[in-house]
């Protein structure tokens, strides 16, 4: 649909508004100069607001429209033949070559991997041969013959046959007449039957087609056999030989015949196993109360057994019937019947036991059943290694194994002790509400008796149980604390008992770390408060004792060392750093704790690397204690370390006596709380292991620190001290390779590679001169440069990307015309299919409303 033109009236209308628009001044638009620079042209001075932009849109509609509604139409005809505008070519050669190229092209598409195809001429798309033959494609399956052909009779029988339309022939007509009209039913029969008839003969058509196709193809073979190439036998043996499969096939073949994973079962989460667990327990001690008071689960009933039963279903479990024999007129028994009858016994005497141990825990059953299943087998074949046949050179080996083997029975009977104590313990219990009922609780017990008990504990008493659980656990985490330090805080130090109830401390501190860490912290305060006033009230104070140096293991232990910042590790490290500084060195007690602290020291930073100086001041003050006083040393000695007192030889070797009888050791924990041995043979040799520590330590610290900037400094009086004032040569020769292995790495890694940081020299400041700066004077406004070249190249660089800019917002300005354009023709079209839709709706509802009043009417059709 165009658009409307306007009246004439309008038109005047819209011109008059123009003309007042135009003669308005205050619709005029005006671009100020605040100065007027002579011979510089100004663009739109004075105009209207929008007559530049009709300007350009009048302009696109003019030439960027016409080319758009134009695009696609040409009134030319280009003849695209090969050589039509060649005048080279004669009418012969231009032939040849499009007939070339025609062949070329149909030889890519259709034959590209027929190679031996005979061309084949076409008329009209169709090829000559097929239409020489006039046959027509018959279609098998169709129920008729003829295609899209309606038999007379089944048109007369539907239709009337069109009997007004048709003219009948005379004989026709007389036979009409002398036959009687058939019924409705009469000719339906007879299509029936017709169609049947026909169907018949074209499946015994077809089974006849089939028949001679099989003759033939029989007929074919039995002459390609007799046309077939035999080839001689070396060439058939050649083409027979495979190539074997390589690694590959092999594997890829062997895959295919692996079994496929199965789905397993899903993984439980933490609460289902841990009531699983306590369901598992409980019905363990109700098991085990049973059998304590004697009742029994189930009674037997005695089962009825008819008269006429056969036992079919007898079966005997153990065959103990023995063969008789006899040997030098006695009556021969084999030895395993005995050790089977003593088996067996003990077996019956131990049942409850051993159903107690099954019961309590899985892992201990599965032990005593393998060790019961080596017994039998090592049982088994000591009774039939004939021992007759060998020589008396074997006895040697039958010792070892009489050994071996009393060693494993004393271990089992150890193991069997400990199960048969194990097995006596509830499975059940509560969780202690203070620490005398949790001490009373482990008191009298062994040690894997109080893991058994502990376990169980975390276990009746999980978090995902009930609502206090959690609070009972966060509590047993401080009992189990408290009852470690007591372990090793006795006069004899049960340190295994210690080194076992660790797991059972991680595992709590894994469930509840907050808890946990605050219950270490706490601890840790007490140590460093102790610490303070000891110092406040005399000054110095003593190293702790063994269990209150435990809590920096436990802490190394249970949480991360390598942490920058730790609530629980970082106060522990100030409060090793003080006992380091404030704690005087006046026995070889305190030397065996402070290496202790030492020891600690190297494992938290390991990982992180850091630099702790009271670790590196307090091993150059332990070193010191094992060299003679002197008056000067070259070196400076840090508090508490002094170089003239009491305790400034305390690791200095008052003879050589026991130097050779050293073994090189750990140094024992105990030594702590004090040394069992007053000999002065092992006092030397536990000054001599301190001394090695030392030198352990500082070779450690060397190897952690020896990237470090001020590694020179930090070492160097170590190496003095080693190498002028140490008596090395009263030590065994293990601590005199250790030194020199020391001042070896002191030595290698004092040699830095790169030179160390300086201040960059810089140039000497130049005095003032008076002579005058001369400056260019800059025009503004204009492109600055160094010569008349240089600006006309700066002016076209501006003037191109003046231009390019303009150029960019032109091609912007036309595209958004341009979809303006299609925006503007794609609604007209929609508008006119909308009323096209609207015309069909219209006029079917039109045939509707007729039909249905016609309908009504009931006119009928003819």
């Amino acid at each position: 649909m165009g658009k409307k033109k306007p009246s004439a009236a309008a038109a005047v209308r819209l011109s008059k508004a123009r003309s007042e628009v135009r003669g308005n001044p205050f619709e005029v638009k005006v671009n100020k100069q605040k100065f007027t620079v002579l011979g510089r042209k100004v663009k739109h001075n004075v105009g209207l607001p929008g007559v530049s932009r009709s300007k350009s849109l009048k302009k696109r509609k003019d030439t960027l429209l016409k080319e758009y509604q134009q695009r696609g139409k040409t009134s030319v005809f280009h003849d695209k033949r090969f050589g039509e505008y060649d005048t080279k070519l004669t009418p012969e050669e231009k032939m040849m070559k499009r007939f070339a190229l025609e062949r070329q092209r149909n030889v890519g598409k259709k034959a590209v991997y027929n190679l031996n195809e005979e061309e084949e001429l076409t008329h009209y798309g169709q090829s000559l041969a097929a239409l020489e033959r006039l046959n027509d494609a018959v279609d098998s399956d169709s129920d008729t013959e003829e295609r899209g052909a309606l038999s007379a009779e089944l048109t007369s029988a539907h239709f009337g046959g069109g009997g007004l339309l048709r003219k009948k022939a005379p004989s026709d007509q007389k036979d009409e007449e002398s036959e009687k009209p058939k019924t409705r039913k009469e000719l339906i029969d007879e299509l029936i039957a017709k169609s049947k008839l026909e169907k018949r003969e074209r499946q015994s058509q077809r089974e006849k087609t089939l028949e001679l196709t099989e003759k033939l193809d029989s007929d074919w073979k039995a002459i390609q056999e007799l046309l077939s190439h035999k080839r001689p036998k070396s060439e058939r043996k050649v083409e027979a030989e495979l190539p074997k499969p390589n690694d590959y096939d092999k594997i890829v073949r062997e895959l295919g015949f692996e079994m496929k994973a199965q789905p397993s079962d899903r993984m439980k989460s933490e609460e289902e196993i841990a009531k699983e667990e306590q369901e598992r327990l409980q019905k363990q001690e109700a098991e085990r109360l049973r059998r304590m008071r004697g009742e029994n689960k189930t009674k037997k009933k005695p089962k009825h057994i008819s008269a006429d039963d056969l036992m079919d279903g007898f079966v005997l479990d153990n065959d103990d019937r023995l063969m008789l024999s006899y040997k030098d007129g006695k009556m021969n028994l084999p030895e395993s019947e005995d050790k089977g009858e003593e088996k067996v016994g003990g077996e019956d005497e131990d049942g409850d036991e051993g159903t107690d141990a099954v019961d309590g825990d899985s892992d201990a059953s599965e032990e005593e059943d393998g060790d019961s299943e080596e017994e039998g087998s090592e049982e088994s074949n000591a009774s039939d290694n004939y021992s007759d046949l060998e020589s008396n050179a074997g006895s040697e080996e039958e010792d070892e194994e009489v050994q071996v083997k009393t060693k494993k029975k004393k271990n089992q009977g150890k193991q069997k002790e400990a199960k048969e104590s194990t097995s006596q313990l509830p499975f059940t219990f509560d969780a202690p509400e203070s620490y005398e009922s949790f001490q009373s609780l482990l008191s009298g017990k062994s040690a894997e008796e109080q893991l058994v008990i502990l376990e169980r504990i975390q276990k009746c008493n999980h978090p995902s149980l009930a609502e206090g659980n959690k609070t009972k656990l966060q509590k047993l985490f401080g009992f189990l604390l408290d009852y470690i330090m007591d372990l090793a805080g006795q006069e004899t130090p049960d340190l295994c008992t210690v080194d076992k109830m660790i797991i059972p401390l991680y595992n709590l501190c894994q469930m509840f770390p907050e808890a946990a860490a605050k219950c270490v912290r706490d601890a840790l305060q007490d140590i460093a408060r102790t610490l303070d006033e000891m110092v406040e009230s005399k000054g110095r104070t003593a190293y702790p004792a063994l269990h209150v140096l435990l809590y920096f293991k436990i802490t190394a232990i249970l949480f991360p060392t390598s942490d920058f910042w730790h609530p629980v590790v970082t106060p522990a490290v100030t409060v090793m750093s003080q006992l380091l500084t404030k704690c005087p060195v006046s026995s070889l007690e305190d030397v065996a704790a402070g290496l202790f602290i030492c020891c600690m020291f190297l494992e938290y930073v390991s990982l992180s690397r850091r630099f702790i100086p009271e670790l590196i001041n307090f091993l150059l003050g332990i070193l010191n204690l094992a060299t003679p006083r002197q008056a000067s040393v070259g070196y400076v000695i840090v508090p508490p370390f002094k170089l003239h007192g009491k305790s400034s030889e305390l690791l200095l070797l008052e003879s050589t006596a026991g130097v050779e009888s050293w073994v090189k050791t750990s140094l024992p924990l105990t030594a702590i709380s004090g040394l069992s041995t007053k000999s002065k043979t092992e006092i030397s040799h536990f000054k001599l292991t301190c001394v090695a520590v030392s030198l352990d330590l500082v070779r450690r610290c060397v190897d952690m620190y020896k990237s470090m900037p001020a590694f020179q400094e930090t070492f160097n009086p170590i190496a003095k001290l080693i190498r002028e004032h140490l008596p090395r040569v009263a030590y065994p020769q293990g601590i005199q390779d250790l030194c020199d292995n020391i001042l070896d790495e002191i030595e290698k890694y004092s040699k830095k590679p790169y030179t160390p940081l300086m201040f960059e020299k810089q140039m000497p400041v130049a005095m003032k001169m008076f002579t005058p700066k001369v400056m260019p004077v800059l025009e503004f406004g204009k492109k600055q440069g160094c010569n008349r070249v240089e600006r006309e190249r700066k002016k076209l660089i501006h003037k191109h990307k003046r231009e390019f800019k303009g150029a960019v917002r032109e091609i912007r300005k036309d595209n958004q015309f341009l979809a303006r354009v299609k925006l503007s023709e794609n609604m007209e079209r929609d508008v006119e299919r909308k009323r096209k839709v609207k015309d069909l709706f219209n006029s079917l509802s039109a045939q509707e409303g007729e039909w249905k009043a016609m309908k009504r009417s009931k006119i009928k059709w003819k």
